[in-house]
């Protein structure tokens, strides 16, 4: 075979392959640029989910007709005043997108630097330039494209459907609104507005909470914690949600380094790690998390699209970043999520009386057989009144009147227990609200933070030696990882050693963790810390273990608790860290307010 340079048009679609991905990979480069270029409106327009047309217009600083005819030339760049890779503070750096996506597409470029009184245009297509000409344009960029992939019908069939396409443009839009709320964002698709976030006002704590209420909604703004923490060369701040307030998935993940949307698996790994026994498993958290990281110290220059960058030190910012969750956990830990379902119905049944009056029977039907005589009539009025027969002892056990706790002072935001009903939930009253506790899920959580502080106390944990070490085969790779944390290992209780090329000797395993399968446990150990870099795999399970037992051991659903065990479950919870949810994740219990008790009932 011959060698041969290939030409320049052939080269640009290679880097197109790589940069430009789908129609989102070039809005994401587009709007980059807009904002490097100091915009603060910036207006998307697509058509065919951006496959048939992708408009980005900005009013940033613009374009001289030298830097125009300069912009669609690789690796040519205003980003890069010196030539050190390390002092990046612009998104873009690598001058490859424009001419990655000319290559590919149609591409219409029209700018006029700020000051200047003419606009100018040129036009790319398929990798071909024009020349440049006038254009009568307002101050900032507009950039058209065009027919994407019309030279590459190949990347073209594995684009999904217009709708599917514009979604991921949704998504990237919104990653990118996230990181720079003083910026207002437009998008519209096919003629509808899909996105209007208007620039948000004040200081960047509070622009960045409007923002952030703005695309993940009112719910996570009500049920979500700030966090923050730094070290010499890092800055963490943001926002988590509660582990009661989760998703089936982990897409309200938003992270970013240096404000660039990153999907990294070291830091994914830390957030898993510090919601560990806090939330179900297959659930996620919701959060929006920003690192700023001194440039020297991170290296974004790994990936072709910059999603993935490379710290310096990634034990520290992994540290820094669960000190930070779990610090925030711990100051929210007694909170419970509240996704406002009784103010929904409040707003929607108080419109219409009717439908209230049929919603609010409908919700205490009670069948005929279990109560006698009880009659609800559907009134059209706006007032709706019904008698109710005494609850019989099988449902409810009432307090005594002259019942008074000893200590009156230590009564805490969980107020005092006044009964219990099908043997499980507890009620208690507060001054402005009711309490219903789960007793079987709040006693879990006692439990397993019990066992947890007896574990801390110990500086290695304990453990039981195996009759027969065991021989587990692994990959190489897989092995080095593991033996990389086989210190931190010996203080859980595992001890593990190099055996052969490819395999480690097993000698002693956690006593918790009684008779396991070894050979499964260092493998599934393994596999995790391949995928998330971190010894957070071993105590998930020693954990996992703990919540079993506490589970076991704890206040059983269907036991009759007497008043004086209500209390002290509620002031034992009250004291116990996380006992908003149980270890599965689930809350222990939910708190309504008084007064929407009293819009139910129209007293308001």
């Amino acid at each position: 075979m011959t060698i041969r340079i290939l030409p320049s048009n052939l080269v640009n679609q290679i880097a197109a392959g790589e940069v430009v991905e789908r129609p989102a990979s070039a809005l994401k480069e587009l709007v980059e640029n807009a904002i490097d270029a100091g915009a603060h409106k910036v207006e998307i327009t697509l058509a065919g989910g951006g496959k048939n047309l992708l408009v980005v217009s900005d009013d940033g600083c613009g374009m001289s007709p030298e830097e125009l005819e300069l912009a669609v030339e690789r690796h040519a760049t205003s980003k890069l005043p010196t030539d050190d890779l390390f002092a990046i503070n612009f998104l873009g750096f690598r001058g490859e997108a424009l001419p990655s996506i000319a290559s590919v597409s149609k591409l219409s470029i029209i700018s006029r630097k700020r000051g200047e009184k003419d606009g100018w245009q040129i036009n790319v297509n398929g990798g071909e330039k024009e020349g440049i000409k006038p254009a009568a344009t307002p101050e900032g960029t507009r950039i058209e494209v065009r027919d994407l992939f019309y030279t590459t019908p190949a990347r073209l069939k594995f684009l999904k459907t217009d709708a599917a396409e514009t979604g991921q443009c949704i998504d990237m839009l919104q990653r990118i609104a996230l990181a720079n709320p003083q910026v207002a964002f437009y998008l519209y698709s096919d003629g509808k507005k899909k996105i209007g976030y208007n620039a948000c006002l004040g200081d960047v704590q509070t622009a960045r909470r409007q923002r952030i209420a703005d695309v993940m909604g009112r719910e996570f703004e009500e049920n979500s914690l700030p966090i923050t923490a730094q070290n010499e060369f890092c800055d963490i701040s943001g926002f988590v949600s509660l582990p009661t307030f989760n998703k089936a998935n982990s897409l309200s993940e938003f992270i970013f380094v240096n404000n660039r949307p990153v999907k990294d698996k070291l830091i994914l790994g830390a957030i898993k790690g510090a919601y560990q026994d806090l939330m179900m498993s297959g659930r996620y958290p919701l959060c929006a998390i920003f690192i700023h990281v001194n440039p020297r110290y991170v290296d974004v220059n790994v990936h072709p699209t910059k999603a993935e960058v490379r710290f310096y030190d990634n034990g520290a910012v992994r540290g820094l970043l669960v000190h930070a969750i779990r610090s925030a956990l711990s100051m929210g830990d007694k909170q419970s999520a509240d996704t406002g379902l009784l103010e929904h119905l409040l707003e929607n049944n108080l419109e219409n009386s009717d439908s209230f009056s049929q919603s609010f029977n409908q919700s205490f039907t009670v069948r005929e057989k279990e109560f006698k005589g009880l009659k609800m009539p559907i009134s059209s009025g706006r007032k709706s009144s019904f008698k109710t027969p005494d609850l019989m002892p099988t449902y409810s056990i009432k307090t005594e009147e002259n019942f008074q706790p000893q200590n009156m002072e230590e009564i805490g935001e969980l107020g005092l227990a006044k009964a219990q009903f099908h043997n499980t939930y507890i009620i208690s009253q507060t001054p402005d609200s009711i309490v219903i506790i789960d007793q079987h899920a709040a006693h879990e959580r006692i439990t397993m933070e019990r066992m947890k502080q007896s574990m801390l106390k110990n500086e290695h944990m304990p453990s039981q030696m195996l009759l027969l070490p065991e021989v587990v085969d692994l990959s190489l790779s897989e092995k080095v990882n593991l033996m990389e944390y086989a210190q931190t290992f010996a203080k859980l209780g595992l001890g593990i050693e190099e055996f052969g090329p490819q395999a480690v000797l097993v000698r002693e395993i956690p006593a918790l963790l009684g008779d396991t399968d070894v050979k499964k446990l260092i493998k599934d150990l393994a596999a995790e810390i391949s995928e998330w870099g971190s010894a957070y795999a071993l105590e998930d399970k020693i954990h996992h273990i703990c919540a079993t037992i506490a589970c076991h051991g704890s206040v059983r659903a269907g036991r009759c608790l007497n008043l004086e065990e209500m209390n002290r479950l509620l002031r034992d919870m009250e004291k116990t860290e996380h006992s908003g949810q149980c270890n599965h994740g689930r809350p222990t219990y939910i708190k309504i307010k008084l007064e929407d008790i009293e819009k139910l009932f129209e007293r308001r």
